[in-house]
């Protein structure tokens, strides 16, 4: 038996500029699908698959969100007043007990891997640990993040989440090259961060999940920069296969929406918020009516 993962690090220093003029004021993590924000989903996920203890890699001017996962006696209180029984189970979930979350701060922007290399010393020497990409939303049965959990517990190694993708969008990704499927997992033998347009080894990309092994931290020691002239945590992975250590794709089960950009973000909270009950008959009629009067203007 593998050891289990405990730990996730989550990576939010960034500054959110394709959300502008929003993000000036407002965390892109703290910007919400339907009546959640983005990181609520991403903690959601991580709890899901055993996750106890949570390392976000912040920045300056990112204090809504880490107010966010704090308590609010007042709020709790006026709502227990008004028997508000719901909206107070709905805030429970986006409350930390104390030692549960930790901030690091990335001074400057060099890259995702230089963001994970930040959170090294709150991690044991021996620790596999997963990291979590919040711009990226999963839609599924069972969290992607469960998901590679149990099949690492099987396999050990480091893993990637990963999706086929566009032959002409591969480019835009870190790419797997690869052989030999273990029922979702495939053997990774090469992995290239946004390869060259008609050079990509395959069309299978990487995604916001990793669980990594705690190599993959010894070798982001080496700062070695990649492409962008940034530290690629992809680098700091494909290492580990130079090395002869054992990295797999996991091929996940849902369905994956970029938040990262304004057209994921949209198609997210549509997606979302047809799923929800209270919301779908409303929200269906509106995109119907808004089809017909397309249709009839053209």
């Amino acid at each position: 038996m593998n050891r289990k993962v405990t730990k996730a690090i989550f990576p939010v220093a960034g500054l959110g500029t394709r959300f502008l003029p929003a993000t000036k004021a407002v965390p892109k993590e703290i910007m919400t699908l339907v009546d959640r924000p983005l990181i609520q989903y991403a903690i959601d996920e991580a709890r899901a698959a055993g996750i106890k203890e949570f390392i976000f890699v912040t920045s300056r001017g990112k204090g809504a969100l880490e107010d966010y996962f704090d308590h609010a006696p007042f709020l709790e209180q006026e709502l227990r007043k008004k028997g508000k029984d719901d909206l107070l189970a709905a805030l429970k979930n986006t409350n930390m007990d104390s030692g549960e979350i930790a901030y690091i701060r990335q001074h400057k922007a060099l890259g995702l891997g230089h963001a994970v290399w930040c959170a090294r010393r709150l991690l044991g020497p021996k620790e596999p640990f997963a990291v979590v990409l919040p711009d990226d939303v999963i839609a599924a049965e069972k969290p992607c993040l469960q998901q590679m959990v149990e099949a690492h517990e099987e396999l050990g190694g480091s893993m990637v989440a990963a999706m086929e993708v566009p032959q002409e969008k591969a480019s835009s990704y870190g790419v797997l090259d690869f052989e030999g499927e273990q029922g979702a997992a495939v053997s990774v033998r090469g992995m290239v961060e946004k390869p060259p347009a008609g050079e990509e080894p395959s069309n299978l990309a990487v995604i916001g999940r990793y669980i990594l092994s705690p190599d993959v931290m010894k070798n982001l020691n080496k700062k070695k920069t990649g492409a962008g002239g940034e530290i690629q945590l992809t680098d700091a992975i494909a290492d580990e296969i130079s090395e002869g250590r054992n990295v797999y794709g996991y091929r996940f089960s849902g369905q994956r929406f970029d938040c990262g950009s304004k057209a994921g973000f949209l198609q997210a909270t549509i997606s979302f918020g047809l799923s929800r009950p209270d919301l779908r008959e409303e929200l269906q009629d509106f995109l119907d009516d808004l089809s017909l009067t397309r249709s009839a203007a053209q």
